[in-house]
């Protein structure tokens, strides 16, 4: 077919996108996907210099200094994409913690914390879109939850995250659901286990990388890059007739 190209519904020029947790680990490959395809990437984090560290390695992108887990960040990041850029086109709630601890040596304030980080600061920064997004009539929110969200690993005891992340993928389920007559779109993208700033105490050690590799049916942790193709797809009308759906890029754990 003459003209036809199969990628033209990947990009994403001229769409602002709004990324949190942008400044280390898997936020900033998904910035640099987001920029690739042409979006104006309002990347948000705690620590503001390394953000601006990426900034400047990108065409179309700035810098907020945001922490999503303080009283209405996220609402003051979501107005201001609006107030510099007057929409919001995506929102990715990437921004995460985690807390590798056995349950019963977890303090009930750590439990606490790592829910309102990875759990509730997902859903304030979807509900603070969802005015923009429904009257303009479109958008997509993409959560980042995990593979934890559907199998727990008796290698790594985190209870607290295991149950924010399967809480997070009910979440997108029901969002989905609620928004779509108003063209909102959410999905949520879980990982596997990936070599970031995050998972260093496993990846920094190769005789417990060994242990995780053996776990995973593909024999191996993610590479830099095997998420791309997702987020294109989640951020990008490439997935225009998809919403409260997981795509779980793992190797094989959830199977």
């Amino acid at each position: 077919m003459s003209g036809f190209d199969p990628l033209a519904s990947f990009r994403l020029d001229g769409k602002v996108v709004v990324i949190t947790g942008a400044s280390s680990g898997l936020g900033v490959r998904f910035a640099q996907v987001v920029d690739g395809l042409g979006g104006i990437g309002v990347l948000a984090a705690r620590r503001k210099e390394r953000l601006d560290d990426l900034v400047g390695t990108l065409e179309h992108a700035e810098a907020v200094a945001c922490d999503v887990g303080e009283a209405g960040a996220n609402e003051a990041l979501v107005e201001h994409a609006l107030d510099r850029h007057g929409r919001v086109d995506v929102v990715v709630a990437n921004a995460g913690i985690a807390n590798a601890v056995p349950a019963a040596k977890e303090s009930v304030d750590g439990y606490r914390e790592v829910v309102d980080i990875d759990l509730v600061a997902p859903f304030a920064l979807a509900r603070a879109a969802y005015g923009p997004m429904r009257a303009q009539g479109s958008g997509s929110i993409v959560m980042v939850a995990s593979v934890a969200g559907f199998r727990s690993m008796e290698l790594l005891p985190q209870a607290s995250y295991v149950a924010a992340k399967t809480g997070l993928i009910g979440l997108t389920r029901e969002l989905g659901l609620q928004w779509a007559r108003h063209g909102i779109r959410v999905n949520a993208l879980c990982p596997g286990m990936f070599p970031t700033e995050m998972t260093t105490g496993v990846t920094d050690h190769a005789e417990v990388t060994e242990m995780f590799e053996a776990a995973v049916p593909m024999r191996r942790l993610g590479r830099t890059g095997e998420l791309d193709g997702a987020v294109a797809l989640l951020v990008s009308d490439a997935s225009s007739y998809m919403t409260g759906q997981t795509l779980v890029v793992d190797g094989g754990v959830a199977c």
